[in-house]
């Protein structure tokens, strides 16, 4: 680990001196691909020059103890060895964190669909209520909130919805929110009383610009169309509905909010280079984790990661076995809890791969 921070520490200190050269400073692009890499860096650059100024003190101070014959000097010595190393030993395991493999996507923006699954009303009831869920956290950190595509009957009932999330570091706080969220209330509509389980399927998925992935409109069949309200009728006469379709993959995507096709078209190619690129990344995972030791409880989409009990005023993400009974507070957006708790288990899994890699 130490060569590694070194490597680092060099490689900051190259890229200082190729700022400071007169012909890249006049490529605007490549100062910001530097600058880019100088920010990210620095932290990790900072805390190793403080471990190495810990180490001179340390190595000090024990040279001290070897040489004082004083018991007073001996004495605080002693004290002073004592804790620069656990200072250091806590500054070590900052600095594994700090190492731990980067997700790329995560300074992105996040592109959210809900899905109503089993469960009918009361499911797209559901699926409503997690709209709200993930509006007034984003209302919480300062992001913005931008409507796409959004399926509703009765003012309430949420077939499908889809939004974009934009802010600071937007997707590495919602991507642990993919999967199945399960509900177990008394529907409104229940007239004895009984508990119903339903479900809603919740996506996320990163913004990704056009370097990060590139797309071959040969691949894509787009079909434009009429767009549809509620109970199947046109909205407007022209053919300003969008679907595309990734014939390589089968991924398709509507998009018909917009009156105009071109703005449902860029819209619907933004869906569609998110969802490939998503594809690609589970791709890998799944290979990976099959080489590493086989499926087991990966957090797959197809499971469960959350129930939200209502008779118990209780959530559950089963993936940590974490629960809150604050259910009136999570539902109006207070999922930081589950958020941290979730991104503590992820380090620690890559710590633990990077221990069996070594």
């Amino acid at each position: 680990m130490l060569e590694k921070l070194a490597g680092i520490a060099a490689r900051y200190d190259e890229i200082e001196q190729l700022m400071g050269d007169p012909e890249i400073a006049s490529d605007y692009e490549r100062v910001g691909e530097l600058n880019k890499e100088r920010t990210e860096l620095q932290p990790i650059v900072t805390a190793y020059q403080r471990y190495l100024k810990q180490q001179d003190d340390l190595d000090g101070a024990r040279e001290l103890l070897k040489e004082s014959d004083d018991d007073e000097m001996l004495e605080m010595a002693q004290m002073e060895v004592t804790e620069l190393e656990e200072a250091q030993e806590k500054l070590l395991e900052e600095l594994k964190f700090m190492l731990l493999p980067k997700d790329p996507r995560d300074g992105k923006n996040a592109i959210i669909e809900i899905r109503a699954g089993a469960g009918g009303d009361e499911a797209g009831l559901f699926a409503g209520d997690l709209l709200r869920m993930y509006t007034r956290f984003a209302d919480q950190q300062k992001w913005k909130v931008e409507m796409l595509e959004e399926n509703i009957s009765g003012g309430e009932v949420v077939k499908s919805v889809t939004f974009m999330v934009k802010g600071d570091n937007v997707f590495s706080r919602l991507k642990f929110e993919s999967g199945v969220h399960r509900v177990q209330r008394v529907p409104s509509t229940e007239s004895q009383g009984r508990i119903h389980t339903s479900t809603a399927t919740v996506a996320v998925l990163a913004e990704m610009d056009d370097v990060d992935v590139q797309l071959d409109m040969s691949d894509v069949r787009v079909d434009v169309f009429r767009s549809q309200g509620a109970g199947g009728q046109s909205v407007n006469t022209t053919d300003s509905a969008v679907r595309m379709t990734h014939v390589p993959t089968g991924i398709v995507v509507e998009m018909q909010d917009e009156r105009s096709q071109l703005q449902n078209r860029l819209r619907a190619q933004k869906i569609l280079v998110a969802r490939l690129y998503e594809a690609e990344m589970e791709r890998q995972r799944l290979e990976q984790e099959s080489e590493r030791r086989g499926q087991i409880g990966s957090g797959d989409r197809s499971e469960k990661i959350r129930t939200y009990n209502f008779p118990q005023n209780r959530v559950t993400d089963h993936r940590v076995n974490f629960s809150s009974y604050n259910l009136p507070g999570v539902m109006d957006g207070s999922i930081d809890e589950f958020i941290d708790e979730l991104t503590i288990a992820e380090q620690a899994e890559l710590l633990s791969r990077a221990g069996e890699t070594n």
